[in-house]
């Protein structure tokens, strides 16, 4: 029996150092963009390739912590797909439960810029995954990781249904569709749900308030969901809310900030494996914190990712402070 299989997506991560000019950009996000000329050809400063994707990202800190590990997923049958599969299992990943798809597999190109960093994804064979030939029977663990990237995240009612059935708890880390266009259905499913890993922004979109109150909204998800939500919030840390208590932390400081790739996945597969092997939630945000702040502390998100007893051994991820007061 494995103790925990992640589901969702796996893709392949190019990587691109450059140094292109910024520009002021009202239209954007963060109020910049990259200025990039078209005709011309620019060169690159380094480049990386590596595994990535939310299933893949999440089942390797689960291996990693020494948990029987499998992923449920699908690849492209191409050489890249083919290629993730063996650098999941050279990661002690389980990988009898990956289909190969006619689509590509699943790509990103990220511009990496001091820290920061721009992606392009193609969803690929991510967009073919079905439970149409899942083997229900053998899937049977302790915990799901779902993570349900582009049109998947309709598969959330299904895979639940079957969890319930199977006595499978469910952590889910949702994708920007489930907010968007799944909000209703997530929030029917919280119930069910044992662990819900969102960040502020996401957190605000679910629960109907202003992103900035995410201690509010994390109150608001509590007291729908039965199980733990977590609402991260960058730099500024993360509240937690069981349904009796809100628990509240910062981060561990990087030593240096190379990319921030992953940091999410491996904070909600930290927290679960922490819940795991401990069952303490006080365990379980120190580790996703540290997990979190490791992985950033390299190049890829499935790089850095902490090993079984190097959390433990580390003495600068002993101390986070950790508030924890009765919810009213």
């Amino acid at each position: 029996k494995f103790d925990v299989i992640a589901i969702g997506s796996t893709t392949f991560d190019s990587y691109y150092e450059t140094k292109f000019k910024i520009v002021k950009d009202p239209d954007t996000a963060t109020g910049k963009a990259y200025l990039v000329p078209i005709g011309e050809k620019m060169g690159i400063k380094n480049v990386y390739f590596t595994l990535g994707g939310n299933s893949a990202n999440a089942a390797v800190t689960f291996a990693n912590q020494g948990l029987k590990t499998g992923i449920f997923a699908e690849v492209g049958n191409d050489a890249v797909g083919r290629d993730l599969v063996k650098k999941l299992k050279a990661r002690q990943v389980d990988t009898r439960f990956i289909e190969y798809s006619k689509l590509p597999t699943a790509r990103s190109v990220l511009l990496l810029q001091d820290g920061e960093r721009t992606i392009l994804s193609y969803h690929g064979a991510v967009e073919d995954f079905s439970l149409k030939n899942a083997p229900w029977d053998k899937l049977k663990a302790k915990w799901w990781y779902l993570s349900l990237p582009g049109e998947s995240y309709k598969l959330l009612g299904k895979l639940i249904g079957a969890a319930k059935k199977m006595g499978v708890k469910v952590a889910l880390n949702p994708s920007f569709k489930h907010m968007s266009e799944g909000r209703a259905d997530l929030l029917r499913h919280l119930k069910d749900i044992s662990f819900l890993a969102v960040n502020d922004e996401e957190a605000g979109l679910l629960a109907g308030i202003s992103f900035k109150k995410g201690e509010e909204a994390c109150k608001k998800l509590g007291k729908i969901a039965r199980g733990v939500v977590a609402v991260t919030s960058g730099p500024k840390g993360v509240v937690v809310s069981d349904g009796q208590f809100i628990y509240k932390a910062g981060i561990f400081k990087e030593k240096k900030l190379v990319d921030r790739t992953g940091a999410g996945d491996a904070f909600a597969s930290g927290f679960v494996a922490g819940l795991i092997n401990k069952n303490d939630i006080l365990y379980a945000i120190r580790l996703a914190t540290a997990n979190a702040t490791a992985t950033v502390e390299e190049l890829g998100a499935t790089e850095g990712l902490l090993e079984k007893g190097e959390f433990e051994k580390s003495a600068r991820f002993r101390n986070l402070k950790i508030t924890k007061e009765k919810i009213r």
